[in-house]
Protein backbone atom coordinates (compact mmCIF):
# COMPACT_ATOMS: atom_id res chain seq x y z
CA UNK A 1 0.00 0.00 0.00
CA UNK A 2 3.00 2.20 0.24
CA UNK A 3 3.87 1.84 -2.88
CA UNK A 4 2.19 4.03 -5.95
CA UNK A 5 0.76 1.06 -7.77
CA UNK A 6 -0.92 -0.30 -4.61
CA UNK A 7 -3.75 2.29 -4.29
CA UNK A 8 -6.75 0.37 -4.71
CA UNK A 9 -8.13 -1.66 -0.97
CA UNK A 10 -10.79 -3.41 -0.88
CA UNK A 11 -11.70 -4.96 2.43
CA UNK A 12 -13.80 -7.77 2.95
CA UNK A 13 -15.10 -8.51 6.42
CA UNK A 14 -17.18 -10.60 8.83
CA UNK A 15 -18.46 -10.42 12.26
CA UNK A 16 -14.94 -11.34 13.49
CA UNK A 17 -13.71 -7.97 13.16
CA UNK A 18 -16.19 -6.51 15.97
CA UNK A 19 -15.79 -9.67 18.76
CA UNK A 20 -13.50 -7.81 20.76
CA UNK A 21 -16.57 -4.86 21.10
CA UNK A 22 -18.27 -7.54 22.59
CA UNK A 23 -20.51 -8.61 19.56
CA UNK A 24 -20.69 -12.11 19.12
CA UNK A 25 -19.78 -13.73 15.31
CA UNK A 26 -21.69 -16.51 14.30
CA UNK A 27 -19.88 -19.38 14.31
CA UNK A 28 -17.48 -19.78 16.96
CA UNK A 29 -17.54 -23.26 18.92
CA UNK A 30 -18.83 -21.68 22.08
CA UNK A 31 -19.32 -17.60 21.94
CA UNK A 32 -21.23 -17.48 18.45
CA UNK A 33 -24.56 -16.49 17.98
CA UNK A 34 -24.98 -20.21 16.29
CA UNK A 35 -24.01 -21.99 19.31
CA UNK A 36 -26.15 -19.80 21.85
CA UNK A 37 -29.67 -20.32 20.43
CA UNK A 38 -30.98 -23.25 22.61
CA UNK A 39 -33.54 -20.99 24.41
CA UNK A 40 -35.26 -20.13 21.41
CA UNK A 41 -36.30 -23.89 20.29
CA UNK A 42 -35.31 -23.13 16.71
CA UNK A 43 -35.25 -26.38 14.14
CA UNK A 44 -31.72 -25.16 13.30
CA UNK A 45 -29.44 -21.97 14.35
CA UNK A 46 -29.63 -21.00 10.84
CA UNK A 47 -33.53 -19.95 10.62
CA UNK A 48 -33.38 -17.63 13.17
CA UNK A 49 -32.17 -15.19 9.93
CA UNK A 50 -34.10 -17.03 7.21
CA UNK A 51 -36.82 -14.84 6.07
CA UNK A 52 -39.26 -18.21 5.68
CA UNK A 53 -39.37 -18.80 9.28
CA UNK A 54 -39.24 -15.07 10.56
CA UNK A 55 -42.31 -14.63 8.62
CA UNK A 56 -44.07 -17.41 10.82
CA UNK A 57 -42.41 -17.33 14.07
CA UNK A 58 -40.34 -12.96 14.21
CA UNK A 59 -40.57 -13.58 18.15
CA UNK A 60 -36.82 -15.37 17.96
CA UNK A 61 -35.43 -12.60 15.89
CA UNK A 62 -36.94 -10.07 17.83
CA UNK A 63 -35.91 -11.11 21.13
CA UNK A 64 -32.34 -12.00 20.17
CA UNK A 65 -32.39 -8.36 18.39
CA UNK A 66 -33.68 -6.94 21.90
CA UNK A 67 -30.91 -8.48 23.88
CA UNK A 68 -27.87 -7.09 21.23
CA UNK A 69 -29.68 -3.64 20.49
CA UNK A 70 -29.43 -0.86 22.04
CA UNK A 71 -25.88 -1.41 23.17
CA UNK A 72 -23.37 1.19 23.76
CA UNK A 73 -20.77 -0.84 21.00
CA UNK A 74 -17.09 1.05 20.27
CA UNK A 75 -15.96 0.79 16.97
CA UNK A 76 -12.91 -1.63 16.62
CA UNK A 77 -9.30 -1.07 15.80
CA UNK A 78 -10.52 -2.82 12.30
CA UNK A 79 -12.80 -0.04 12.15
CA UNK A 80 -10.83 2.78 12.34
CA UNK A 81 -8.01 0.97 9.92
CA UNK A 82 -10.69 0.39 7.63
CA UNK A 83 -11.24 4.46 8.16
CA UNK A 84 -7.97 4.96 7.69
CA UNK A 85 -7.52 3.59 4.30
CA UNK A 86 -10.49 5.43 3.25
CA UNK A 87 -9.22 8.69 5.14
CA UNK A 88 -5.30 8.32 3.08
CA UNK A 89 -7.72 7.77 -0.24
CA UNK A 90 -6.94 4.04 -0.39
CA UNK A 91 -10.17 2.30 0.12
CA UNK A 92 -12.05 1.01 -3.17
CA UNK A 93 -14.45 -0.52 -0.75
CA UNK A 94 -15.59 -2.57 1.86
CA UNK A 95 -17.39 -5.37 1.90
CA UNK A 96 -19.38 -6.45 4.73
CA UNK A 97 -21.03 -9.43 5.62
CA UNK A 98 -22.15 -8.12 8.65
CA UNK A 99 -25.13 -6.05 9.96
CA UNK A 100 -24.21 -2.55 8.99
CA UNK A 101 -26.43 0.35 8.50
CA UNK A 102 -27.05 4.02 9.60
CA UNK A 103 -30.53 3.73 10.93
CA UNK A 104 -32.27 1.11 12.69
CA UNK A 105 -36.12 0.75 11.54
CA UNK A 106 -38.42 1.27 14.34
CA UNK A 107 -42.28 1.02 14.86
CA UNK A 108 -44.03 4.39 14.21
CA UNK A 109 -46.26 3.67 16.89
CA UNK A 110 -44.38 2.13 19.97
CA UNK A 111 -40.58 2.80 18.79
CA UNK A 112 -39.72 -0.69 19.28
CA UNK A 113 -37.55 -2.53 16.45
CA UNK A 114 -38.77 -3.80 13.49
CA UNK A 115 -37.30 -5.85 11.09
CA UNK A 116 -33.61 -4.60 10.34
CA UNK A 117 -32.17 -3.45 6.78
CA UNK A 118 -30.55 -6.57 6.37
CA UNK A 119 -30.60 -9.25 4.29
CA UNK A 120 -32.19 -12.83 5.53
CA UNK A 121 -31.20 -15.94 3.98
CA UNK A 122 -34.16 -16.38 1.57
CA UNK A 123 -33.86 -12.89 -0.12
CA UNK A 124 -31.92 -11.48 -2.87
CA UNK A 125 -28.96 -9.40 -2.38
CA UNK A 126 -29.44 -5.72 -3.72
CA UNK A 127 -28.49 -4.93 -7.15
CA UNK A 128 -25.97 -2.75 -5.99
CA UNK A 129 -23.83 -5.51 -4.75
CA UNK A 130 -23.42 -7.43 -8.12
CA UNK A 131 -22.83 -3.78 -10.00
CA UNK A 132 -20.12 -2.62 -7.43
CA UNK A 133 -18.79 -5.73 -8.04
CA UNK A 134 -18.69 -5.80 -11.76
CA UNK A 135 -16.91 -2.41 -11.37
CA UNK A 136 -14.37 -2.73 -8.40
CA UNK A 137 -12.39 -6.47 -8.89
CA UNK A 138 -11.25 -5.46 -12.19
CA UNK A 139 -9.39 -2.77 -10.82
CA UNK A 140 -8.40 -3.24 -7.23
CA UNK A 141 -4.74 -3.55 -6.36
CA UNK A 142 -5.05 -5.28 -3.02
CA UNK A 143 -7.65 -7.50 -1.70
CA UNK A 144 -8.12 -7.81 2.63
CA UNK A 145 -10.36 -10.10 4.29
CA UNK A 146 -10.88 -10.40 7.87
CA UNK A 147 -12.57 -11.66 10.43
CA UNK A 148 -14.84 -14.34 7.97
CA UNK A 149 -15.31 -17.96 7.79
CA UNK A 150 -16.16 -16.84 4.14
CA UNK A 151 -18.51 -19.97 3.96
CA UNK A 152 -21.51 -18.60 3.07
CA UNK A 153 -22.12 -17.02 -1.05
CA UNK A 154 -21.69 -14.95 -2.82
CA UNK A 155 -19.93 -13.13 -0.64
CA UNK A 156 -16.98 -16.07 -0.23
CA UNK A 157 -16.81 -16.14 -4.33
CA UNK A 158 -15.75 -12.34 -4.01
CA UNK A 159 -12.25 -13.22 -3.79
CA UNK A 160 -11.72 -14.92 -6.65
CA UNK A 161 -13.17 -12.23 -7.97
CA UNK A 162 -9.72 -10.17 -8.08
CA UNK A 163 -7.25 -10.30 -11.25
CA UNK A 164 -4.66 -13.33 -10.67
CA UNK A 165 -1.70 -10.36 -10.02
CA UNK A 166 -3.80 -8.82 -6.82
CA UNK A 167 -2.00 -9.98 -3.28
CA UNK A 168 -4.35 -11.36 -0.86
CA UNK A 169 -4.20 -10.71 3.06
CA UNK A 170 -6.43 -12.75 4.90
CA UNK A 171 -6.09 -11.77 8.77
CA UNK A 172 -8.36 -14.34 11.17
CA UNK A 173 -7.99 -16.63 13.66
CA UNK A 174 -7.35 -19.52 10.85
CA UNK A 175 -7.15 -19.92 7.40
CA UNK A 176 -10.20 -19.82 5.25
CA UNK A 177 -11.45 -19.29 2.00
CA UNK A 178 -9.20 -22.55 0.83
CA UNK A 179 -11.82 -23.86 -1.43
CA UNK A 180 -10.79 -27.21 -3.53
CA UNK A 181 -9.75 -26.93 -6.39
CA UNK A 182 -11.81 -29.22 -8.32
CA UNK A 183 -14.97 -28.30 -6.88
CA UNK A 184 -14.05 -24.85 -7.41
CA UNK A 185 -13.70 -25.19 -11.38
CA UNK A 186 -16.98 -27.34 -11.24
CA UNK A 187 -18.40 -24.75 -9.33
CA UNK A 188 -17.00 -21.38 -10.78
CA UNK A 189 -15.90 -20.41 -8.06
CA UNK A 190 -12.09 -20.04 -8.89
CA UNK A 191 -9.06 -22.18 -6.18
CA UNK A 192 -9.67 -20.34 -3.38
CA UNK A 193 -6.73 -19.13 -0.98
CA UNK A 194 -3.44 -21.27 -1.55
CA UNK A 195 -1.15 -20.51 1.42
CA UNK A 196 1.04 -23.24 1.40
CA UNK A 197 1.40 -25.13 -2.18
CA UNK A 198 4.60 -24.83 -3.86
CA UNK A 199 2.50 -22.85 -5.93
CA UNK A 200 1.39 -20.28 -3.95
CA UNK A 201 2.86 -16.79 -4.74
CA UNK A 202 0.19 -13.82 -4.08
CA UNK A 203 -1.69 -15.34 -0.74
CA UNK A 204 -0.60 -14.17 2.62
CA UNK A 205 -2.45 -15.34 6.20
CA UNK A 206 -2.02 -13.39 9.80
CA UNK A 207 -3.59 -16.13 12.44
CA UNK A 208 -4.55 -14.42 15.04
CA UNK A 209 -7.18 -11.67 16.61
CA UNK A 210 -7.92 -8.84 13.99
CA UNK A 211 -7.27 -6.09 15.89
CA UNK A 212 -3.51 -7.55 16.99
CA UNK A 213 -3.05 -7.96 12.67
CA UNK A 214 -4.28 -4.35 12.16
CA UNK A 215 -1.87 -3.19 14.27
CA UNK A 216 0.39 -4.72 13.03
CA UNK A 217 0.10 -3.88 9.53
CA UNK A 218 -0.38 -0.48 10.43
CA UNK A 219 3.09 -0.66 12.35
CA UNK A 220 4.69 -1.87 8.65
CA UNK A 221 3.16 0.54 6.89
CA UNK A 222 4.22 3.35 9.65
CA UNK A 223 0.66 4.15 10.84
CA UNK A 224 0.59 2.77 14.18
CA UNK A 225 0.87 5.82 16.30
CA UNK A 226 -1.75 7.59 14.17
CA UNK A 227 -4.10 4.52 14.32
CA UNK A 228 -3.65 4.32 17.79
CA UNK A 229 -4.21 7.98 18.41
CA UNK A 230 -7.55 7.85 15.81
CA UNK A 231 -8.97 4.97 18.39
CA UNK A 232 -8.33 6.80 21.74
CA UNK A 233 -9.81 10.16 20.29
CA UNK A 234 -12.49 8.53 18.93
CA UNK A 235 -13.58 6.47 22.23
CA UNK A 236 -12.96 9.58 24.10
CA UNK A 237 -15.73 11.08 22.40
CA UNK A 238 -18.00 8.12 22.35
CA UNK A 239 -17.48 7.78 26.64
CA UNK A 240 -18.40 11.81 26.67
CA UNK A 241 -20.97 11.24 24.18
CA UNK A 242 -22.77 8.23 26.42
CA UNK A 243 -21.65 10.21 29.44
CA UNK A 244 -24.00 13.13 28.31
CA UNK A 245 -26.82 10.63 27.36
CA UNK A 246 -26.47 9.22 31.22
CA UNK A 247 -26.93 12.12 32.79
CA UNK A 248 -29.98 13.55 30.55
CA UNK A 249 -33.01 10.38 30.90
CA UNK A 250 -34.40 12.41 28.19
CA UNK A 251 -31.90 11.41 25.71
CA UNK A 252 -32.33 7.99 23.82
CA UNK A 253 -29.81 5.74 24.26
CA UNK A 254 -29.27 4.32 21.16
CA UNK A 255 -25.55 3.74 20.07
CA UNK A 256 -23.63 7.06 19.90
CA UNK A 257 -22.05 6.41 16.42
CA UNK A 258 -23.00 4.34 13.18
CA UNK A 259 -18.68 3.03 12.72
CA UNK A 260 -18.58 0.95 9.69
CA UNK A 261 -20.71 4.01 7.94
CA UNK A 262 -18.27 6.18 8.92
CA UNK A 263 -14.90 3.64 8.49
CA UNK A 264 -15.74 3.10 5.19
CA UNK A 265 -18.14 2.71 1.89
CA UNK A 266 -19.69 -0.32 2.88
CA UNK A 267 -21.70 -2.88 0.43
CA UNK A 268 -24.00 -5.06 2.35
CA UNK A 269 -22.88 -8.17 0.62
CA UNK A 270 -23.86 -11.17 2.00
CA UNK A 271 -27.11 -12.71 4.25
CA UNK A 272 -25.95 -13.16 7.94
CA UNK A 273 -23.32 -15.53 8.52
Amino acid sequence: MAEPDRRRVICLVGAGISTSAGIPDFRSPSTGLYANLEKYHLPYPEAIFEISYFKKHPEPFFALAKELYPGQFKPTICHYFIRLLKEKGLLLRCYTQKIFSEVTPKCEKCQSVVKPDIVFFGENLPARFFSCMQSDFSKVDLLIIMGTSLQVQPFASLISKAPLSTPRLLINKEKTGQTDPFLGMMMGLGGGMDFDSKKAYRDVAYLGDCDQGCLALADLLGWKKELEELVRREHASIDAQSGSQASNPTTSTSPSKSPPKEAAKSTDGEKPQ
